[in-house]
């Protein structure tokens, strides 16, 4: 069954097995998510639930928001995310979703936004080699070597090269649900995701189980 909720990363911890085995895991803070629009093959082509997570202050929702939010019925939402799930006919706009939806041993996708290293060097952005540090080779060590060839002259596209890095959605696949705490809608998932403490990640069961 396809299975999908808003979380929030809360950071990283670790955990032990029944063996006495150490799990490192991240937690987030899923759901709880309303149910703020529901779309149909009839009406939109496809079947999808448009779900909501943290509730907004006034100054955080514009006018058109405001109305979209007043016409299901529900509290106005931070952030809004749509998922095709398979139960969609199954939910109507104002349900509620929790993070009881998963289980602990199941497979989930998690998408979030990496951390923005802002300008950087072709060292750092693509883990190119560092050139030469003796034998008098330098002053400069961390840029990256010959540029383009002599026939044609000229640089060819996509070149690694410095520049903007970090800051773009990033999905890992097949994380392990090791635990579930149902009371404060918490998810404890095996390794890292991406994104900051506090950054939103959309979770879904995995597409490679």
């Amino acid at each position: 069954m396809k299975k999908g909720i808003i979380g929030k990363k809360i950071g990283m911890t670790q955990i032990f097995d029944e063996v006495g085995n150490v799990i490192p895991v991240t937690v987030i803070e899923a759901g709880p998510c309303v149910v703020a629009q529901k779309k149909t093959a009839e009406n939109d082509g496809y079947d999808a639930v448009q779900l909501g997570f943290i509730d907004a202050k006034e100054k955080q929702v514009n006018k058109p928001m405001k109305g979209h939010f007043a016409k299901a019925g529900v509290a106005a939402k931070k952030h809004l995310k749509e998922f095709r799930l398979e139960d969609c006919a199954a939910l109507n706009v104002g349900d509620v979703i929790t993070a009881e939806t998963f289980a602990a041993g199941d497979k989930v996708d998690v998408t979030g936004t990496t951390k923005g290293r802002g300008y950087t060097g072709a060292i750092k952005r693509w883990n190119l080699h560092k050139l030469g540090a003796t034998h008098g080779i330098g002053p400069i060590h961390r840029q990256s070597g010959s540029m383009g060839v002599i026939d044609p002259a000229r640089i060819f596209k996509n070149k690694k090269m410095a520049g903007q890095y970090g800051d773009e959605q990033v999905t890992v696949l097949n994380l392990k649900v090791v635990k579930i705490d149902a009371e404060k809608n918490l998810i404890a998932v095996k390794g890292a995701i991406p994104g900051a403490k506090n950054g939103i990640v959309f979770i879904r069961d995995s597409v490679k189980h």
